[in-house]
């Protein structure tokens, strides 16, 4: 679980962004980023980066997809597929009103890259982080399967209390308190049928692959140096079929936006303004290209969690 932030920054504001709950930082003149969480995860999970990448020249928006904490689902057996989340991304991209830097993070990059793959000119760029080329895999798989069983068995509070009794990380005052209140504000039966397309989701590398190169869509794979959802090797070898740009990034394991903000920021606005140079992008950066955190070795002995 995330040692999530429960106050904004300053500078984060509050927003509805095409009828989702999100935060935004940064001038909606600079050029849009749109981020998407993980399965259980908010918009909160961005918030140690927000503002350094708002500084960095963009207009950072992070968005609670349908079903997750503050963006209701009137229907969520149908609201809560990949299928109808990626349509969100292309009403959000409508929104605002431009192709956006499109990142999602473990199943929000599922959902990225349904999104892509439906609307490729809706992406400027496309970062797939901690996640991976088909369903999760591993022991998150595991505890994903038996977290069901609890739920089908006991109900919501079971599954909250397993997770609880496994989570040994140390949380900042509220922190515990917020995660707690995210979980039961999210959908129940959206929580369910997100876990079972997180489970169930194909390979789509092929179909992404072709989309992003007919249109030349520059593409970052990124992952923490232990994560233990996709393994590395396989994160790899989705960014060499795609063609992608590959980074690992170090003091970090599934959720490097909030174990090692600032070497994931650094990964980001290297991308964002290499890509951007095209558009005039990096000469309203003031710092350098930060891209120090390339060329990290990869480790196969992962940390074991609980949450994808």
């Amino acid at each position: 679980m995330l040692s999530t932030p429960t106050e904004l920054p300053p500078g984060v504001r509050r927003l509805t962004c095409a009828g989702l709950a999100a935060l935004r930082a940064g001038s909606p003149a600079d050029p849009p980023v749109v981020l998407l969480p993980g399965y259980t995860g908010s918009k909160e999970d961005y918030l140690m980066i927000m503002t350094g990448l708002a500084q960095a020249g963009f207009n950072v928006i992070a968005v609670d997809q349908r079903g997750q904490y503050e963006s209701s689902a009137a229907d969520p057996e149908r609201d809560c597929t990949v299928t109808a989340l990626a349509e969100d991304v292309g009403r959000v991209v409508d929104d605002i009103g431009q192709p956006v830097h499109l990142l999602g993070h473990s199943f929000g990059g599922l959902v990225a890259r349904a999104a892509v793959i439906s609307r490729p000119s809706s992406a400027a760029s496309l970062v797939l982080l901690c996640s991976g080329p088909a369903g999760i895999v591993g022991a998150r798989r595991i505890a994903l399967r038996a977290m069901r069983v609890v739920y089908d068995r006991s109900g919501r509070d079971a599954v909250w209390a397993a997770v609880r009794a496994a989570d040994t990380t140390v949380y900042p005052p509220g922190g515990r308190e917020f995660l707690e209140h995210r979980f039961f504000a999210s959908s129940d039966v959206g929580l369910r049928v997100m876990s079972e397309q997180l489970l169930d989701e194909p390979d789509r590398v092929g179909d992404l692959a072709a989309a992003t190169g007919a249109v030349d869509t520059p593409v970052l794979v990124a992952h923490g140096i232990a994560d233990d959802a996709w393994p590395p090797h396989l994160q790899a070898d989705m960014a060499a079929r795609l063609g992608a740009r590959y980074e690992v990034i170090p003091g970090a394991a599934h959720s490097p936006a909030a174990e090692s903000p600032r070497a994931t920021e650094a990964v980001l606005i290297d991308f964002w303004l290499k890509h951007g140079e095209r558009s005039g992008e990096a000469d309203r950066y003031p710092g350098p290209h930060l891209g120090a955190v390339r060329g990290v070795p990869q480790i196969e002995d992962l940390a074991v969690g609980v949450d994808p």
